[in-house]
């Protein structure tokens, strides 16, 4: 999975659902302690924290291989110490080992993954992905500037559906995982598909 171009400790929030991708923003609401801790730590020293999945939606449950590193561009401090970010997905991590720490926020040791950024589409399956994509909007009812959508290099598109389409926990994780813009483009086209016939709810699949 893309080509190792760095190991390094990152703080990190397992939430399941909440999939950041490279290039893309993600708000969040930090309200738990530990989090919050967590943030406070972050804001003092680099910013950054990784977003990953756990396994199961459960207390200190296996984590995913891969999440994404992301830094903190924006912050609200509440004044009952919550919090309100955005962060801007940086880098794609494989986590090699969950550290023995004393903060109340997990951290683990991790190799960052080189994208490439150059890659592109033929322009025969861009346009097989812009149709698939006006389809399964349609289908789910989402009103979409598709003049805008179009002027999206192929990168922040294919990135840009797959963080916010409404699959499920796994199949976004696949998404993450899928190495090379190729990959991930094929893998969307055939979710959005599956779940444009069935809407989620055939076959264990279910939307978020």
């Amino acid at each position: 999975m893309g080509s190792v171009v760095e190991t390094t400790r990152i703080s990190i929030f397992p939430l399941s659902g909440a999939l950041l991708f490279p290039g893309l923003q993600l708000p969040l609401h930090i309200f738990e302690p530990r989090y919050r801790a967590m943030i406070s730590d972050s804001l003092a020293r680099d910013r950054l924290i990784g977003m990953i999945q756990p396994v199961r939606p459960s207390e200190g449950a296996k984590l995913f291989e891969i999440g994404c590193l992301g830094r903190i561009e924006e912050v609200e401090a509440l004044e009952d110490g919550r919090y309100n970010i955005i962060l801007d997905g940086l880098s794609r991590f494989r986590v090699l080992r969950e550290l023995d720490v004393t903060t109340p926020f997990r951290q683990v040791e991790a190799q960052l993954l080189e994208e490439d950024e150059d890659a592109v589409l033929l322009p025969v399956e861009r346009a097989s992905l812009e149709q698939e994509a006006r389809r399964f909007a349609d289908h789910q009812g989402y009103a979409v500037d598709w003049e805008q959508v179009t002027r999206l290099d192929d990168i922040a598109l294919i990135n840009g559906v797959s963080q916010v389409a409404p699959f499920d926990p796994a199949s976004k994780q696949a998404l993450l995982e899928a190495d090379g813009l190729n990959a991930r483009c094929d893998l969307l086209v055939q979710l959005m598909q599956f779940y444009g016939r069935h809407d989620g709810d055939e076959d264990g699949a279910t939307l978020q």
